[in-house]
């Protein structure tokens, strides 16, 4: 169920080749058919990943990585659907999920469980979720509901709207931030110019990507980038002492999440394109 990766320092990761940077910070294999499957990172602990009802109703569990009794004893979580129509049961109260629906889910939620309502159009949820202290209310958030932040330029092929669904505009959680990203028609940058925050990590989720297409995800220390390639449907790990940009061959959709001690989008470093190496 779980995928375990381990924290990796700035001065080791800039001696690795694709492979282990693969290997160390790039996530595949998601939504496999009637699966739960989540990477659980040493990066601030979070987990993120996949879970596929297809024909079955999955239970969130928590496993002997945890170490306690239930997945959410301890943990909060952010979820959005990017398939068909399913619903999400919780401490038994049923959730409806649209196509870009979202939902959080405070701690201490006992139990959990997720269906997809046709098999032929299966719901398909993304997951992100994060040590808590305390206990949040359970909060829908449709995208009609998240705060929506517009950027970028045509110039700059980075025209975006960045909805923010698990965010202090919106509802309240211990750590956990999480939010949605569209480009616009000719845009295939995101978060260029890049930036770093110290006291947050991050994880990009991409999709709706054609099969031919690609995103070239960058990381890294400012002077010494690397790169990660990134198809449809792949998540990729960033610490906080990474920069965390991607360029694609086409227009594409991700959903990024943060996890650290701080939820303030101010509180970051911005890089200039000029100090970029």
């Amino acid at each position: 169920m779980f995928d375990i990766r381990y924290a990796s320092g700035p001065k080791d990761a800039k001696h690795y080749d694709t492979a282990r940077l693969r290997e160390e910070f790039h996530v595949d294999g998601l939504f496999r058919k009637d699966e739960v499957h989540l990477a659980y990172s040493h990066v601030d602990r979070i987990i993120a990943g996949s879970i596929f009802p297809v024909d079955k109703t999955l239970n969130l569990e928590a496993g002997k990585e945890l170490g306690v009794e239930y997945f959410l004893a301890r943990r909060e979580m952010g979820i959005i659907n990017i398939g068909g129509k399913g619903r999400i049961l919780v401490d038994g109260v049923a959730y409806e999920m649209e196509r870009q629906d979202g939902l959080y889910i405070g701690s201490e939620t006992r139990e959990v469980s997720f269906a997809s309502d046709d098999p032929a159009d299966p719901a398909k949820f993304y997951v992100n979720s994060a040590p808590a202290h305390t206990k949040h209310p359970n909060v829908k958030i449709n995208i009609k509901d998240a705060s929506p932040v517009r950027m970028g330029t045509d110039a700059e092929l980075n025209k975006r709207t960045i909805y923010q669904y698990v965010h202090p505009n919106v509802c309240k959680s211990c750590q956990l931030l999480m939010g949605m990203t569209i480009l616009e028609d000719g845009s295939v940058w995101n978060t260029m110019p890049c930036h770093l925050h110290e006291r947050r990590m991050e994880v990009y989720f991409y999709f709706n990507m054609a099969e031919d297409a690609l995103v070239f995800h960058m990381m890294g220390e400012p002077k010494e980038t690397r790169h990660i390639v990134m198809r449809n449907e792949e998540a990729v790990i960033s610490p906080s002492w990474s920069i965390h940009s991607g360029v694609g061959t086409r227009r594409y959709t991700f959903i990024w999440g943060m996890v650290g001690e701080n939820q303030e989008y101010t509180d970051l470093e911005v890089v200039a394109t000029k100090d970029v190496l």
